[in-house]
């Protein structure tokens, strides 16, 4: 049995964070950062069934065309991403009466509709990235056993590539759900590896006022290459995302929608507009 101060329930019996029961999600799922793009999505759901919200996690279920479909907004970073992982994964898995993993387990569809700046010159603002892989430099999967999850020869080129400093932990790469890359794939969409970071402004590259350990990783990412995949953006979620669904026997595919390119220096001058169309396209894709 599980105990109280390992899975945390509130005293109407949801999940601790999230303040989700089992019959309050749907097996597909969208990961959104922003919670006010849960409306945005919910919006064009033919019902909403259920809608709440706790702290940055707040979560949307409906039917599109008959399909049950959950919205939840994660918040930013791979601690968030922690969180929401683990307590949907007990939802469907564990009884949270009995407080014991399920003899049969279930697998939920997750796709993560967010915003990213795109690392190469020849992928603009205003298109769509399909994260083939994510590269986690966050460090924060390691805490869990991934050896057998990861692509070790691909993470040992990155690190000899960019001479990378292990004081920050060692790096990991995890793929995407190839049966959701299939419902999702299309010419739309550039097709590489997506880079999480642990932080929005060092662990990026920017500066601001301090200075930062590896001033050159950002144009060391951009040309690194391993049997045909190159890094095309970077951003909070994605390989956090990869990690921890491959772990639980999910499935998960993350597409962003690039508003900057850190290559040329270019911001979308609609970056909402953009957001919209691949929200557009993704709904329709699952919805068929």
């Amino acid at each position: 049995m599980i105990q109280v101060s390992e899975l945390i329930l509130n005293p109407d019996g949801s999940v601790y964070h999230l303040n989700l029961k089992p019959e309050h999600i749907a097996h597909d799922i969208i990961f959104v950062g922003d919670q006010n793009r849960v409306e945005k999505i919910s919006s064009q759901f033919d019902t909403i069934e259920f809608s709440f919200q706790k702290r940055e996690f707040k979560t949307h279920t409906g039917t599109l065309n008959g399909k049950k479909i959950s919205v939840i907004s994660t918040g930013i970073g791979p601690d968030n991403i922690d969180i929401v992982m683990n307590e949907l994964d007990a939802l469907v898995n564990i009884d949270l009466k009995t407080r014991k993993p399920k003899s049969e387990l279930s697998s939920l569809n997750i796709i993560r509709i967010g915003t990213s700046g795109s690392l190469q010159a020849d992928i603009p603002v205003d298109s769509f990235v399909m994260s083939t892989y994510g590269l986690g430099l966050d460090n924060m999967l390691r805490s869990y056993l991934i050896e057998d999850i990861s692509n070790s020869k691909m993470e040992e080129s990155f690190i000899n590539h960019t001479n990378w400093d292990f004081r920050k932990g060692r790096p990991y790469v995890i793929s995407c759900s190839e049966k959701l890359e299939k419902i999702i794939d299309s010419d739309k969409f550039h097709k590489g590896i997506t880079a999480t970071a642990g932080g929005f402004y060092g662990p990026q590259g920017r500066v601001l006022r301090l200075n930062i350990q590896d001033t050159y990783l950002n144009s060391k990412m951009d040309n690194f290459q391993f049997e045909g995949n190159r890094i095309t953006n970077l951003e909070m979620e994605t390989a956090a995302i990869y990690g921890l669904s491959k772990l639980m026997g999910h499935n998960a595919l993350s597409l962003n929608a690039i508003i900057a390119n850190r290559a040329n220096g270019t911001f979308s001058e609609d970056p909402y507009n953009a957001v919209d169309e691949l929200i557009k396209y993704t709904l329709e894709k699952l919805t068929k």
